[in-house]
Formats: structure tokens, sequence, C-alpha cells
């Protein structure tokens, strides 16, 4: 339950944010300084965003199903269409922030989109969605291997250009409600505890 609260409580402050001057003009500063970063990291974080494109989950759905995890690969599956409905139908139509790309000229893409909505980032919620329903089937040194790869990959996005750090963390944050919420959906209760 404390990743539904915590999470929804992290994306509604990084969607009221969007709208405070000074957190924008903080927003802006942090997104021009990580993408302004050299050109030689664009191929390995462009491949690392892609740890949080929308076929992720099912790729690791079906690990999980032919290791006996039939539970974790259900969320997992049920981790696309929540995303979507959080992203598309809710977050979307309650904030809209235009892309980076189309609010600042100075803003370097790297093979993304200028046009559309930017908060959330989809490959967060995705990525953080994933870390949530992962959380409790792993142990601590994977789990934290799990998250750097979602951190890594969501920072990605705002070195490409995609988004800026409010985008990815609001997305983080509904990452973590989503899955939080279809871990409980689901019964998942016993939680690993290990040194």
């Amino acid at each position: 339950m404390w990743l539904v609260l915590s999470g929804s409580a992290l994306t509604t402050l990084c969607a009221a944010a969007t709208a405070w001057p000074v957190a924008a003009q903080a927003d802006r500063a942090a997104f021009l300084r990580i993408n302004a970063l050299p050109d030689l990291l664009e191929p390995p974080l462009w491949f690392a965003q892609l740890t949080g494109v929308l076929v992720a989950p099912a790729v690791v759905a079906a690990l999980a199903f032919s290791t006996g995890r039939s539970r974790l690969a259900i969320g997992l599956l049920l981790l696309i269409p929540a995303k979507l409905v959080v992203e598309r139908e809710v977050l979307k139509e309650l904030v809209y922030q235009p892309r980076p790309g189309a609010r600042w000229p100075e803003t370097i893409l790297r093979d993304v989109p200028t046009l559309g909505a930017a908060f959330p980032s989809g490959h967060a919620i995705i990525l953080f969605g994933t870390v949530a329903l992962l959380r409790p089937y792993l142990r601590r040194r994977a789990r934290m291997t799990v998250l750097s790869v979602a951190v890594v990959a969501a920072l990605a996005r705002v070195y490409l250009g995609a988004h800026t750090p409010l985008d990815v963390i609001g997305g983080a944050g509904a990452g973590l409600a989503v899955g939080g919420s279809i871990d409980l959906v689901l019964g998942v209760l016993a939680r690993r505890r290990d040194p």
C-alpha cells in the first residue's frame, strides 16, 4: 500500500510543480544540463531507454512464467494496459506539458519526438511499474540492480530530449503506484526479508 500512496503523492507533486514557475525553471535548468551531456553517451543511453518500451513487461512476464512465477507474469502483463490508461486517459488529460523540443529551441533532440504531451513519461511508468512488481520476488542486490536500470533508462529519456526531469519523476511515481496497485489486486503480500 505504501507504494501506491507514495507513488501517487510523488506524481501529484510533480504535476503541481509543472505549473509553479520556480519548479518549472529548476526543471528546465536540470533538463538542459542533462540534455547537453556529451554525444558519446547517445548509443548506450539510447539502448538503455529501450528497457522502458511497452513490450518490456511482456518479455519479463515470459521469463517469469517460464520460472513458475505465474502471478508475477500476470501482474507484468496487466501493467501494459494499466500504463496506457493511467498515462493517456488520466494524467495526460489532467496535465498538458509539451515536449522539451517544442518548448525550448536549445533542446538537443536525439531521435525522439518533438510533438505531443510529455507529462508523464510513459517509459518511466513502465520502468518503475516493473520495479514495483519485481520487488517482492527479488533479493536486495537484484532489487538494487533493477532499480539502477530503471533510473538510468529514465534519465536517458531526459538526455535524449524526450522529457524533463519532472516528466520522468512523475512517471516514476505513477509507475510505482500502478505496480503497487496491481500487487494489491493480485494479493502479493508476502515480502521477502533478507539482508
